[in-house]
């Protein structure tokens, strides 16, 4: 009678653990290794055929094509138009016997003289 409850419960400790074995199946990958010693020269498995010859892809020559080269066109340099001449006159006013920039204002108006070179003494 013991032997046989000892049976029993083995039988049912077995088949509890036998749901967590299947249960880990998928969750983690198993690696196979696969090794082999070759003594000699390896020729390869005499079951595969060769591997297929390809020949090289054809490709056209190159063309190179020279621009043409560029065309300088020289050109007349263009007239620069003078400068309007500027104003060469001195101002004199009369009233205050001066000349501008020494008199600021002149009540009488002002007269355009042509400007003379000071006297060489």
């Amino acid at each position: 009678m013991k032997a046989m409850k000892l049976v029993i419960v083995l039988l049912l400790l077995c088949l509890a653990g036998v749901g967590n074995v299947m249960a880990d199946r998928g969750h983690r990958p198993h690696y196979r290794s696969h090794f082999s010693v070759v003594i000699g020269p390896y020729w390869g498995p005499w079951y595969y055929p060769p591997p297929p010859f390809y020949y090289t892809p054809y490709y056209p020559p190159v063309v190179i094509e020279r621009p043409a080269p560029p065309v300088y066109i020289e050109q007349q340099p263009a007239a620069v138009p003078a400068a309007p001449a500027p104003d060469n006159y001195w101002y004199y006013c009369g009233a205050a016997q001066g000349y501008y920039p020494y008199v600021k204002d002149c009540p009488g108006g002002w007269q355009k003289v042509l400007p003379q070179p000071p006297v060489q003494r």
